[in-house]
């Protein structure tokens, strides 16, 4: 398979060789984008420039100035430009009897903000459809972090940034997730339950009789079933995994839709949210919130702990950037196939 790989890359590279004489780099960011770029090609032109180099310019996270932090190899970074202004820019270039070279990142991608892929990660372990994406080591030497990601980015104790109220869960349609300053974590879809079923005998009797609000009732616990039978870790193969990832996101969308339609199964879950939250001073009350951060596929840390415990590989030692693993075919065809 990886001969078969080398020798159809092989093929597209030098299908159309040519040689650079001498390159112009240019940085593309959020202040000189496709159309600042464009230009200044008559310019490079006239200079004898023979290959309008560029850096990378495919989604990267947000505010990024040098595009190395890659989120989506498939789209280009709305930051920069549109796809029409890039194809002008390099109608432009091609004009002037100029080629194209791009500087690609074809390893790591930024896993900071906006990594559909990585939170994908984060909300199902090993689960994931793309577990086999980023190269993690799902069982290291330390047992509490088999089948979890080693998250680095707390600015204290585990502990103690959990009774300080620091770590909150919330609600945005149709998903739950756990928020850290400016950091969003998914939590698991099988936690969805434990969230949507606690109170659920206080709720029922208030709704029940009410015609429309009482369907709304059998909804959301259709809902809470649903997520009770979604795919395990021990059956979740094949089609099975593949059921797993179509089904989460018809949970999310139907709890969605459930939450704006009736205020009081609305108000039945911020109760609930609070309740997770706890109360600042009262070390007991964030018990419920462990108890589902501990079965979720990350695992919350102090930064100071990332040399010693990490376990993804990362770009040096940048937490942010998670290597993928270029070397799978289905992996090296993703991360590639917008460039070809």
């Amino acid at each position: 398979m990886e001969q078969k790989l080398f020798e159809e890359t092989k093929a597209l590279l030098t299908a159309s060789p040519k040689t650079p004489l001498a390159t112009y780099r240019v940085q593309l960011h959020a202040t000189f984008r496709f159309q600042d770029a464009e230009k200044i090609v008559p310019y490079l032109a006239a200079l004898g420039i023979s290959d309008f180099y560029t850096s990378p310019y495919f989604r990267a996270a947000p505010g990024s100035v040098h595009g190395y932090d890659v989120v989506d190899h498939t789209q280009l970074n709305p930051e920069i430009g549109s796809d029409d202004q890039h194809a002008s820019l390099f109608a432009a270039v091609k004009a002037h009897g100029m080629g194209h070279l791009l500087d690609v990142v074809p390893n790591h991608m930024g896993i900071e903000s906006g990594n559909k892929l990585w939170i994908d990660v984060l909300e199902n372990g090993p689960l994931s459809i793309y577990a086999q994406y980023f190269d993690i080591d799902w069982r290291p030497v330390k047992e509490e972090l088999h089948d979890k990601v080693l998250l680095p980015i707390l600015g204290g104790q585990y502990g103690q940034v959990l009774e300080r109220g620091e770590l909150k869960l919330a609600y945005h349609e149709g998903a739950f997730s756990i928020r850290y300053f400016d950091h969003q974590f998914p939590i698991s879809p099988a936690e969805y339950e434990t969230v949507l079923s606690f109170g659920l005998d206080r709720l029922e009797p208030q709704m029940s009789g009410q015609g429309v609000a009482d369907l709304d009732l059998v909804e959301l616990k259709s809902i809470i079933t649903s997520v009770r039978n979604l795919p395990s870790q021990l059956d979740a193969a094949g089609d099975a995994l593949a059921e797993r990832n179509r089904e989460k996101e018809v949970i999310k969308r139907r709890l969605s839709a459930l939450t704006s339609k009736n205020v009081q199964i609305a108000d039945f879950l911020n109760g609930n949210l609070e309740h997770f939250n706890g109360t600042v001073g009262e070390p007991s009350s964030f018990n419920s919130l462990d108890s589902i951060l501990q079965r979720c596929s990350y695992r919350l840390a102090d930064w100071r702990v990332a040399g010693e415990e990490i376990n993804y590989r990362r770009f040096f030692d940048i937490n942010t950037l998670a290597a993928i693993r270029a070397e799978r075919e289905e992996v090296f065809k993703e991360s590639h196939a917008r460039i070809f």
